[in-house]
């Protein structure tokens, strides 16, 4: 089995993550992406407006029909702060033989500035395959990024959660900027409405 990961705070999920998601499946020939909904990030304040189990249900909804994805809630189940490496180290424990090849870990190239001070970033690397991707909406210049990574272009959605926040607080359209059951999840509970 072949397996990739993409982390978030996922509040709320929308059709970029799930674009990218699809674009990586399909461009590395993996049997699943799991989505794995950080605890507590430890490079940026999490955004208030909805609850674990929110973000777990519109995760749920966002997902449902492709069997491609799957969900993974080791990171909220374990608490504390998320680290990537505690992630990749107990999903490879977890699967074990199952694996064909080490757990692919998504990273957009917004995060690579920052990678060298994530905890055990030279061990991620080489415990992972890390896949590059392309997120930041400018010219396709050259990434300074020395660890050993896959890179892969996908189809660049400019969507951002915190912009969608944003937009259902300031009354603004964001309709379809995320799948339909995430849009009634969202609307039926009000969420994000007075952020």
């Amino acid at each position: 089995m072949k397996i990739a990961l993409l982390g978030g705070s996922f509040n709320p999920p929308h059709t970029g993550h799930l674009s990218l998601a699809e674009d990586v499946r399909l461009a590395l020939g993996y049997d699943k992406v799991f989505f794995v909904p950080v605890n507590i990030a430890p490079h940026k304040k999490m955004a208030i407006g909805a609850g674990d189990q929110d973000r777990i249900n519109m995760l749920q909804l966002a997902i449902a029909g492709n069997d491609g994805f799957g969900l993974e809630l080791c990171e909220l189940n374990r608490g504390g702060v998320s680290y990537t490496i505690d992630t990749i180290r107990y999903l490879t424990k977890f699967y074990g033989n199952q694996l064909s090849e080490k757990i692919g870990f998504i990273l957009g190239d917004d995060l690579v500035a920052g990678f060298s001070s994530w905890r055990c970033a030279a061990e991620l690397a080489e415990e992972a395959n890390l896949i590059l991707v392309r997120r930041n909406f400018g010219a396709a210049e050259e990434i300074d990024f020395p660890f050993r990574h896959i890179e892969v272009e996908t189809t660049v959605l400019p969507i951002a959660s915190s912009s969608i926040r944003q937009k259902i607080a300031g009354g603004e359209g964001w309709r379809y900027l995320v799948p339909n059951g995430v849009y009634e999840y969202i609307t039926e509970r009000k969420l994000y409405e007075n952020e």
